[in-house]
């Protein structure tokens, strides 16, 4: 289940759980022409796409420090992201690690 109470070396108790924090966004409708191609009116970068997925990444780190903090953590260890298409436009960011009171 990803969690456990085992000592360190000096005896002292070593606290390990799961944490994990989400965030989905919306980046709104693509344009898209006649033959169904996804483009930028601009080129390179979608900008305002790349800005709701940074967000979502701080919602989604924001949220597991807060779940390790529930569970009386002080650390998180093989801290991850993990990001999904939901659906056309919108996506899911998982932060996720092990957290650990040291």
């Amino acid at each position: 289940n990803g969690s456990g109470l085992d000592s360190d070396p000096d005896s002292d108790p070593l606290t390990i759980t799961e944490v994990d924090g989400n965030a989905i966004v919306d980046g709104g409708a693509p344009v898209v022409l006649g033959d169904g191609t996804s483009v930028s009116l601009v080129g390179g970068e979608l900008v305002g796409y790349s800005t709701l997925l940074q967000r979502a990444r701080d919602d989604a780190y924001g949220r597991m420090i807060k779940d390790a903090k529930s569970k009386g953590a002080n650390a998180i260890i093989a801290f991850r992201f993990q990001t999904s298409t939901i659906t056309q436009g919108a996506s899911e960011v998982v932060a996720y690690g092990t957290a650990v009171k040291i």
